[in-house]
């Protein structure tokens, strides 16, 4: 089971969360603000952060800012707010998951699941027993599969962990037609729990980050997308 850090300013969210939480198995700990989260993530360690974004003395997108620097334990992000613009500023820090309020908390505790499941998946995938490098363009884009680093034109490119995973499947998958459904299921899971929307969000920030490459992402009306070199 896992340790979850709990932060919102409504002492009626965390105590629901909790609730369902400790039911779950799960231990809580809560913190009433961004700013007391920061500290409680230097002090100790979690498995899970579920965070809402609207908080007095730090905002849930400053507070993850900041506990990026420190570690990379999951975030599930909190929002009374749906807007895409929210949703990729906080993908765009590294969070994990978006839920928009009003949720259901049996939800909430199955997208734990689902992204703790994820995440070990990914350290799995990081665990390659020799160096995989991908280099197209003359070298001008090169990607290390194992170590997880993407240079472009000789300078290091940072993503957040699930770019990271879909442009390495896209990557190890290039000039195959790999619909919504399939990228998925592959780099989200069976499991998730999401809206479908969130692939083209991630697609977005992808297509960002390849800066000059981003047309090797080909959308693939009513399809999906493919991955392809372009002459």
């Amino acid at each position: 089971m896992y340790h979850i850090l709990v932060v919102d300013d409504e002492s009626r969210i965390r105590a629901i969360i909790r609730k369902y939480a400790e039911f779950e198995g799960h231990t809580v700990s809560e913190a009433t603000d961004g700013m007391d989260a920061v500290y409680q993530c230097r002090e100790k360690t979690f498995d899970m952060i579920i965070m809402d974004i609207m908080m007095p003395e730090l905002d849930g997108f400053s507070a993850c800012r900041e506990i990026r620097k420190i570690t990379q334990t999951p975030i599930i992000m909190l929002s009374a707010r749906g807007e895409e613009y929210d949703k990729i500023n906080g993908f765009e820090l590294g969070i994990d998951d978006y839920v928009v309020k009003p949720f259901s908390p049996k939800e909430l505790m199955l997208r734990v699941e689902a992204v703790m499941k994820r995440v070990g998946r990914s350290t799995e995938q990081k665990d390659r027993p020799q160096n995989q490098i991908v280099e197209l363009d003359g070298g001008g884009l090169r990607a290390d599969l194992t170590a997880r680093i993407v240079y472009i034109d000789g300078q290091r490119v940072d993503m957040s962990p699930k770019e990271y995973d879909l442009f390495f499947y896209m990557l190890e998958n290039r000039n195959i037609a790999l619909s919504r459904e399939k990228l998925i299921s592959e780099v989200w899971g069976y499991d998730f729990f999401g809206d479908a929307r969130t692939l083209d969000t991630h697609i977005k920030l992808l297509r960002k980050s390849l800066g000059r490459y981003s047309s090797y992402i080909v959308t693939l009306r009513g399809m999906g997308y493919r991955f392809e070199e372009v002459k």
